[in-house]
């Protein structure tokens, strides 16, 4: 079955998706950017026929399957509640919200509708992580018992940045923080009943680095350490118990590719 792609948003990350599905084989229909003259920019460099004035414009036509959204963390939750209710499929980048409250109220949405609603953390599409899973719920290493996630970039002091623009919903967990949360929560065997946190504030008041704590009823724990102002190894431990032997999985985690490391430790 065909679907038409629309897209919203024309930065880096919307460039990537684009090429992505031409690679694909996969028609673009439209686009639309909080700028005209930025989506008919990228329109030409993609050989997009179909250019709208605004977000609603694309909502509005009834050719639009998919609507992918690349903006700004901020605006995600009014640009896929709108796509939802004229009956678009939403693919959206991460931080899919800013909360749960705006997720579940777009999860019923699509729930009434029949609509899909997608993530785009990069890791839950990634071959690596779906196998790893499978061999975790084969058990052949055994049951969790604590995970361990560092994820770490170093960017400069710039209050302007979205990055650290409460405006923009900027700050590690937002950002990065994805990604770890994800990661940790992808191998507990279920949702955790217990979340500690705290963090060191950015001169804009988001968080510029994050500690958590998860843990749930199977006595699972998940520690993970975030950071926006300091370069660290994008790095998870997974370590599980047998009766034989102990198990570290070591993963490097990285945009573009990721590797596994199995370690006995008797």
């Amino acid at each position: 079955m065909h679907y038409n792609w629309g897209i919203v948003g024309s930065g880096w990350i919307a460039h990537d998706m684009a090429n992505a599905l031409i690679q694909e084989g996969v028609g673009i229909y439209g686009v639309a950017s909080g700028h005209l003259s930025s989506a008919k920019k990228f329109s030409e460099e993609f050989s997009i026929e179909h250019v709208y004035e605004n977000y609603q414009a694309m909502f509005e036509d009834e050719n639009i399957d998919i609507v992918y959204i690349a903006t700004p963390h901020n605006s995600h939750y009014e640009i896929m509640k709108d796509a939802l209710l004229h009956n678009k499929h939403v693919f959206c980048e991460k931080a899919i919200t800013l909360n749960s409250v705006e997720l579940n109220e777009c999860v019923e949405i699509a729930k009434e509708r029949h609509l899909v609603i997608s993530d785009g953390v990069t890791l839950f599409h990634m071959p690596l992580f779906k196998a790893i899973q499978k061999r975790v719920l084969s058990n052949e290493f055994g049951p969790v018992k604590m995970i361990q996630v560092n994820f770490g970039s170093f960017k400069e002091y710039d209050v302007n940045n979205r990055f650290f623009n409460p405006n923009l919903a900027g700050g590690a967990l937002l950002d990065i923080g994805v990604y770890a949360v994800s990661f940790a929560r992808w191998f507990m065997s279920s949702k955790p009943t217990t979340v500690l946190t705290t963090m060191t504030p950015f001169g804009t008041g988001v968080d510029e680095s994050s500690g958590i704590l998860l843990q749930n009823k199977g006595i699972e724990i998940a520690m993970i350490s975030l950071t926006m102002r300091a370069k660290q190894p994008k790095e998870a431990l997974w370590l599980a118990k047998t009766d034989i032997l102990g198990c570290i999985i070591f993963l490097e985690l990285k945009r573009r590719q990721s590797h596994i490391q199995v370690m006995d430790i008797r």
